[in-house]
C-alpha cells in the first residue's frame, strides 16, 4: 500500500536525522564521560519510541495539517467567499476574516501547545504563584494571535517585513527596560516556546496557501515570515502582562 511505502521511506528519513544526536550522546557518555550507558534497553526503546512518533508526526503533517491549513486559505480568499461577506474590491479590507482565522488559529494552537504548558506550570511553581500558569498561556497565545492577525495582513498588502520587525523589537527594548525582572527571561523565551509542534505546521500552511492565492504575491518571497512575527509578539505580550499585573498589584496594594 502507497501510505505504508510512504511510512518507510518516512521512518528511514527520520532514522538518518536522529542517528546524529545519538552517536553525540553514546559518544560522550563513553568516551569522555568514561562511564557505561545507564539502562542501555530503556535508552535503546525511547530511541526507538521517538522514531516511531516523529515519523507519525510528520505523516500528520503532510497528510492533514499542511492541507487543512492551505484549504482554509483558499476558501477564505476566493472571489464568491469574499464578495458574501459585501466586500467586492481587492483591498486589505476583502481578507478580514482572514485576518480573524489566523488570529483564532493561532490562539487555540498555541493554548494547545504542551511546550507552553509545561513552561506555564514550572513558572507558576518557582514564582511562588506570583505569575499564574493560565495567565502566562493566555499572554502567549494573545500574542501569537496579534502577530499572526498581522502576518497575514502583510502577506495580504505586501508590506515589508523589515519594519514590522524593527518596530517590533524596539518596542521589547523599550518594555523589558520596565518590566519586572522576573519576567523578563520567559517572556523572551516565549517566541521559542510558541514555535513548536502544534504552531509551526498550521502556521507554515497557511502562509504559503495564502501567498499563493494572493495576486502578486509569491510564496517563496511573502509566504514566510509568519513565524518571525509569531515569535515576536508572545514576547511583548508577556512583558506587557507582567507590567500591567506589577501595576494592578500596585493600585491594590496596602495604601
Amino acid at each position: 500500500m502507497e501510505w505504508v511505502k510512504g511510512f518507510f521511506d518516512t521512518l528511514l528519513l527520520v532514522y538518518r536525522n536522529i542517528l546524529p544526536i545519538a552517536v553525540v550522546i553514546i559518544g560522550f557518555q563513553l568516551f569522555i564521560v568514561r562511564r557505561p550507558l545507564p539502562n542501555p534497553k530503556k535508552i535503546l526503546t525511547g530511541f526507538g519510541f521517538v522514531i516511531i512518533g516523529i515519523s507519525f508526526f510528520l505523516l500528520g503533517l503532510d497528510n492533514v495539517l499542511f492541507p487543512v491549513g492551505k484549504l482554509m486559505a483558499t476558501q477564505l480568499t476566493t472571489r464568491e467567499f469574499i464578495s458574501s461577506t459585501g466586500h467586492t474590491g481587492g483591498n486589505w479590507l476583502s481578507y478580514v476574516w482572514v485576518y480573524v482565522f489566523a488570529a483564532c488559529l493561532g490562539f487555540a494552537a498555541t493554548l494547545a501547545e504542551p511546550s507552553l504548558l509545561a513552561i506555564a506550570i514550572k513558572m507558576e511553581h518557582i514564582s511562588g504563584g506570583t505569575i499564574g500558569a493560565w495567565g502566562l498561556r493566555l499572554a502567549v497565545s494573545t500574542g501569537v494571535a496579534a502577530g499572526l492577525a498581522l502576518g497575514t495582513f502583510r502577506i495580504v498588502t505586501g508590506f515589508s517585513l523589515y519594519y514590522l520587525m524593527v518596530a517590533g523589537y524596539s518596542i521589547v527594548i523599550l518594555q523589558t527596560a520596565f518590566a519586572p525582572k522576573l519576567i523578563r527571561a520567559i517572556a523572551y523565551d516565549s517566541g521559542g516556546i510558541t514555535t513548536s509542534t502544534v504552531t509551526v505546521p498550521l502556521v507554515t500552511a497557511l502562509g504559503l496557501g495564502l501567498s499563493g492565492q494572493i495576486p502578486g504575491r509569491n510564496p517563496a518571497l511573502d509566504g514566510f515570515g509568519l513565524i518571525a512575527l509569531a515569535s515576536l509578539f508572545p514576547t511583548i505580550a508577556v512583558l506587557g502582562y507582567a507590567q500591567i499585573a506589577q501595576w494592578l498589584s500596585r493600585v491594590s496594594g496596602p495604601r
